[in-house]
């Protein structure tokens, strides 16, 4: 076969393929974010369903990975960074979310499912303490051969506690699979297994994209509410800490007044309550009753936090202030809106 004949019979593409990588490229540059996921071992049934789940949100494609590869090739500009990924049973999954929405919603989707002979558990497979509800029978001694504490006990077959009967890497046993599924349990997840994403420019792994959603909403709240009290304590002006400066201030200008006598009409009630307390505490140290006048006598002093507020007015002012930020750390806020608060705080702060 000479050599023009060998080339031009390679470069014969059926127009099936064709079509089909141009309706790949067409599916790849419909979307921000595009994924290869593991469909390996996801009975068509469940697979059909988590389609529907995704629908709206999120859709699949699959193909023949020479084909899957050659339209990431074809589109490019980094999306054959994708091809890495694409061996075994794998689809492209495309969404207009951002990559980490998108792993979320598929670890979301996942569900149990059952583990058959040959299988490498994924986890550690225990059996729990508890009624089995199985009548008395030879199942107690399989429940025994895979390694679970069991008896019969009150009519029934029981496991007396959690038994560990495999650990995750090994294989199940012919044995263990019928026990589990005798039992209903289901030690493993079915589900689209995410591979890699590339979204606007960057590729992600898997590690990459599992975020603990409530941890990292925590550490937002904690370094806003940091944030808020460095404000405060360092008298930065912002929209967040202005109004706790302007309390701040407020509670120090009365203590001010307090302390220098001033006799203005926001003091005044203080500056009086002081002065029938230093009353108060002189008269109760005077034994003779004659030396005082009716309404003085019998008094009894006053408490010793009245006698001090000159000092304290401004410290628990300030300590409120202080308080009120750490309460926001933990407490985390009220709401979402507090959060987004928080955040514009930070860049309003620190540029």
């Amino acid at each position: 076969m000479s050599e023009s004949a060998s080339t031009r019979r390679t470069d014969t593409i059926p127009e099936w393929k064709r079509e089909e990588v141009d309706e790949l490229v067409e599916f790849l540059e419909r979307y921000q974010s595009v994924g290869i996921v593991d469909v390996a071992g996801i009975p068509s049934r469940q697979l059909q369903s988590m389609r529907r789940e995704l629908h709206g949100s999120a859709a699949l494609r699959m193909s023949r990975n020479t084909l899957t590869t050659r339209a990431l090739e074809e589109v490019g500009d980094g999306f054959e960074n994708l091809t890495g990924y694409v061996s075994g049973q794998v689809a492209l999954v495309g969404t207009n979310d951002n990559p980490f929405g998108l792993y979320q919603q598929l670890e979301a989707s996942k569900t149990p499912a059952p583990i058959s002979a040959g299988e490498v558990a994924p986890n550690d497979v225990v059996v729990p303490e508890g009624d089995t509800g199985v009548d008395p029978g030879p199942f107690v001694g399989e429940l025994q051969q895979v390694g679970a504490s069991a008896r019969i006990q009150d009519g029934s077959i029981k496991v007396t506690e959690d038994s560990k009967v495999l650990e995750a890497g090994e294989e199940v046993s012919s044995d263990l699979e019928s026990v589990l599924a005798e039992l209903g349990i289901e030690p493993k997840e079915v589900g689209l297994d995410l591979r890699g994403v590339f979204s606007e420019g960057v590729l992600f792994e898997p590690e990459e994209l599992a975020l603990d959603i409530d941890e990292y909403r925590a550490d937002i709240r904690s370094a806003a509410a940091a944030a808020q009290n460095l404000a405060v304590n360092a008298a930065f002006p912002t929209a967040q800490s202005t109004p706790a400066l302007l309390s701040k201030a407020a509670g120090d200008g009365k203590a001010l007044g307090l302390f220098a006598a001033i006799e203005d009409p926001d003091v005044l009630p203080d500056l009086v309550a002081k002065a029938d307390a230093q009353v108060r505490t002189l008269a109760a140290q005077i034994d003779d009753d004659e030396a005082l006048p009716d309404e003085l006598q019998d008094v009894e002093a006053p408490e010793p936090a009245v006698e001090a507020a000159d000092e304290t007015d401004a410290e628990e002012d300030e300590s409120a202030d202080e308080d009120d930020a750490d309460t926001d750390a933990d407490d985390g806020g009220t709401d979402d809106d507090d959060d987004d608060d928080g955040a514009e705080g930070l860049g309003a702060m620190f540029g």
